[in-house]
């Protein structure tokens, strides 16, 4: 197993810090940038090998808007404020974001009373913009829809991203002030004494802080059952998605959703911000927290409900499925601040949909209670988000000759389905909290992420890693823990080990 250790300042003690955060999600990542800001040691805890290993990585990436939470709950307050911080948030950190905008269809009357709900909801949430429109006003926006949608919600605010790369931007930032990663660490035991927490892990160390941050995702529920008498029962729920390949043009230009049901906000389709179209989720409770499979049965509902939307809907441009799990708290709302009874223990767990459009929200007031809590002062000096280069496969040709002849390696293309250079591959696996396995890579940079999903480019990808990092080219893994993809002999064939001459 790879465990990778990312730390910007050398460290006294490896296992103390001022505050620990278990997860490194959005929700894990973008707190840590806030904590950053103050002068205090931070330590980030995820079980996964990298960051945004779990619900981040996969999931739709809609920032919605704010119109379908209940008003008056952390749901909906969050939503709406995490929105509206987003677009220069992106900005700063140089993560692709576009405003789209959305409509929720509907076919009958019911539907259409169900969209004059949603309509007063978003009003008294403050959400700007929102009108309901005809069948034939949704058609004239967007003209592959079923004809038989009788009336929609217009949401002109709604937006997309891509949650995995805003995630690694902000551990990144937050890496270059002094936050220190580190990964495939389960947190299995938490106590307290006088001195501060003790966060014990399934592979024998303890991390010592004044304060621990739970922000655990899909283990939320159960860190914090063992420190607080209130319980809390959490329930897994996966959505199975298929991506299509890039075209085009393509038939949407907006996210469309249907009406919501008790379980979500049901199945959409949308583009992405880079040019692929996303099917899905379905909503199925599954007992098992990692439990990631997608199903044919599954995968047929989403493409049954899809065509309701889109009644040419196909597979024929398919290029992968897959599936993520969110967090649903059975209290039906977002758990954010101090745990009540217990001193120096704060949390944001529970974070289901819209978690990825309230996290910059939530991290902000979390750290501002952490800083009153500790009385932390502000550091006089930030170190600024570096300016990231374009993408090779925007570049025009004179700027792919520039980066050419400023780096050679520009000028090997290791992935040929998104034309990603081995020299943003090296740069990736370089970031201040860079890739440690090929999906790290893949999510990084696109490579991998084509039509081939990688079938030519893995493998030199691999040895990349191998050359950047030191770890041997068999225990280079897809995606942490057992997924290793070579085995000792092909290794060494693919090195020209001398039995192979």
């Amino acid at each position: 197993m790879n465990q990778a250790v990312f730390s910007s300042v050398p460290e006294s003690d490896p296992f103390f810090s001022d505050v620990l955060i278990v997860g490194a999600g959005i929700t894990g990542t973008a707190l840590a940038r806030e904590l950053s800001r103050y002068e205090v040691s931070v330590t980030v805890l995820d079980r996964g090998p990298d960051v945004a290993a779990g619900a981040t990585k996969a999931n739709s990436g809609i920032v919605h808007a704010g119109y379908d939470a209940a008003p008056g709950t952390k749901k909906a307050y969050y939503n709406v404020r995490g929105a509206a911080m987003y677009e220069s948030l992106c900005a700063e950190l140089c993560v692709p974001f576009r405003r789209c905008g959305a409509l929720v269809i509907g076919f009958d009357a019911a539907d259409a009373a169900v969209l004059e709900d949603l309509l007063a909801r978003g009003r008294r949430n403050g959400v700007e913009g929102l009108s309901v429109i005809s069948g034939e006003e949704a058609r004239a926006m967007e003209p592959a829809l079923n004809p038989d949608v009788a009336c929609a919600l217009s949401v002109p605010c709604s937006a997309i991203v891509s949650p995995y790369e805003l995630a690694f931007a902000l551990a990144d930032d937050a890496a270059l002030n002094g936050v220190r990663f580190v990964f495939s660490r389960c947190a299995v035991s938490a106590g307290r004494d006088e001195n501060g927490w003790d966060i014990g892990t399934a592979s024998g160390e303890t991390f010592r802080a004044k304060v621990f941050i739970n922000c655990a995702g899909a283990g939320g529920a159960d860190l914090h059952n063992l420190i607080s008498s209130e319980r809390l029962s959490m329930t897994h729920r996966r959505g199975q998605y298929y991506l299509l390949d890039r075209m085009t043009d393509l038939p949407f230009s907006r996210t469309i959703f249907q009406c919501p049901s008790a379980l979500g906000k049901g199945v959409l389709i949308s583009p992405t911000v880079h040019g692929n179209l996303l099917l899905g989720p379905n909503a199925e409770d599954v007992p098992d927290p990692l439990d990631t499979a997608t199903t044919a049965e599954g995968l047929s509902f989403v493409l049954s409900r899809a065509r309701r939307t889109w009644p040419q809907a196909s597979t024929r441009f398919n290029i992968t499925n897959f599936a993520g799990l969110r967090a649903h708290l059975d209290a039906g709302d977002f758990v954010i601040g101090r745990v009540s009874g217990v001193p120096g223990a704060f949390e944001a767990i529970g974070i289901e949909s819209p978690g990825l459009s309230s996290a910059p929200a939530i991290a902000a007031d979390l750290a501002a209670d952490v800083a009153t809590y500790l009385k932390l002062k502000k550091k006089a000096d930030i170190i600024p988000f570096p300016p990231r280069p374009k993408p090779f496969c925007e570049m025009t040709d004179d700027e792919r000759a520039s980066a050419v002849r400023k780096d050679p390696a520009y000028g090997n293309i290791i992935c040929r389905c998104e034309t990603v250079t081995e020299a943003e591959i090296r740069s990736a696996i370089r970031r201040p909290v860079g890739a440690r396995t090929v999906d790290g890579v893949k999510r990084r940079t696109r490579a991998g992420m084509g039509r081939c999903q990688g079938g030519f480019c893995s493998p030199r990808v691999a040895q990349i890693l191998s050359e950047e990092t030191g770890i041997p080219l068999p225990e280079i893994t897809k995606d942490g823990g057992e997924s290793r993809l070579l085995c000792d002999s092909v290794s060494s064939f693919l090195k020209g080990g001398a039995e192979h001459e």
